[in-house]
């Protein structure tokens, strides 16, 4: 038997789709496994923001067409790139246990978002991060950061930025731990709806391909997500407007907090809200509905304009 696996060719996305490999190897030995990477045009268009060129969803099309096509069997994806709404014959099959959600502070002078000096030049291609950034430490420089890890990393190096915002487990997962500065607390960045959890995406009702990957499914992980994914549905949320949530589990219930800001900082709403194991979503809609309590429609507006 021969499996496919659909996945971007940069080097965090085939760590992820390797990762998911050995698992499936490690279970089914005897089984044929392969990698079938593809450049999307989320990883081309590096001249813009991805809210300016359309979105996370950039990152999945060429992943899904190939699915579509007979291609390959499953798509391997990180959680916070995929859209809420998936093509008809498409379906989200497993989701995996979460990583590490937080944002890292990478920079070769300082230890600390507190000891950037004003007008310190810090980068970052997320609008979320951005909004947060703004708001809580509005003396920094935001500049536009695009490109895979490596690319931040070393436009970093060559002194384009006095820092730089990356996820802390895509570093971990590349073996670069050691240029973590500062792992950034909830209370300045909270993450990105799903951040730290891989996906895996396959053909509606391929029983075939779900055999093979039903032991990678993490229960608790899952229902993390479904409520954090409510909110940025609820939302109308993509990479165009500033959502940030996080759901966790402790004691027997799920806690859940969600913001949304303008992308100047002027403007943080937040939400949290305690709920029951077996009902993520409806955590997620109550919390969603304190959003728009507060005036999340009227910042939703301002992007639809």
């Amino acid at each position: 038997m021969k499996l496919r696996i659909a996945t971007r060719e940069s080097r965090l996305a085939l760590w992820q789709a390797n990762w998911v490999r050995e698992k499936i190897l490690a279970k089914f030995p005897k089984l044929d496994v392969q990698l079938v990477p593809m450049t999307t045009e989320g990883d081309q268009r590096l001249d813009r923001s991805l809210a300016d060129i359309g979105g996370k969803g950039l990152f999945i099309k060429e992943l899904e067409q190939a699915l579509l096509d007979h291609r390959a069997d499953l798509a391997v994806h990180s959680m916070k790139d995929l859209t809420t709404e998936f093509p008809p014959s498409l379906e989200l099959s497993v989701i995996t246990e979460r990583d590490d959600p937080n944002d890292a502070l990478v920079s070769n002078k300082f230890s600390d978002l507190n000891k950037l000096p004003d007008g310190a030049v810090i980068g970052t291609s997320s609008l979320r991060r951005k909004s947060q950034l703004a708001h809580f430490y509005p003396n920094l420089m935001i500049k536009n950061l695009r490109g895979n890890l490596d690319t931040r990393l070393r436009k970093l190096d060559d002194g384009e930025y006095d820092a730089i915002i990356l996820a802390v487990a895509g570093l971990k997962r590349l073996g670069l731990k050691e240029r973590i500065a500062q792992v950034i607390p909830h209370s300045v960045m909270l993450p990105a709806i799903a951040q730290g959890a891989i996906g895996i995406e396959t053909r509606f009702g391929d029983q075939d391909t779900l055999q093979w990957i039903q032991h990678l499914k993490h229960a608790m992980t899952e229902r993390e997500l479904r409520c954090e994914r409510t909110v940025l549905s609820g939302l109308s949320g993509n990479c165009h407007v500033p959502i940030s949530g996080f759901c966790f589990e402790k004691r027997g219930k799920l806690h859940l907090e969600a913001r949304i800001g303008d992308p100047d900082g002027t403007e943080l709403l937040v939400a949290q809200q305690t709920g029951l194991l077996d009902e993520p979503e409806k955590l997620g809609k109550e919390v969603t509905n304190q959003l728009i309590k507060q005036g999340a429609a009227k910042i939703l507006e301002e992007f639809r304009s």
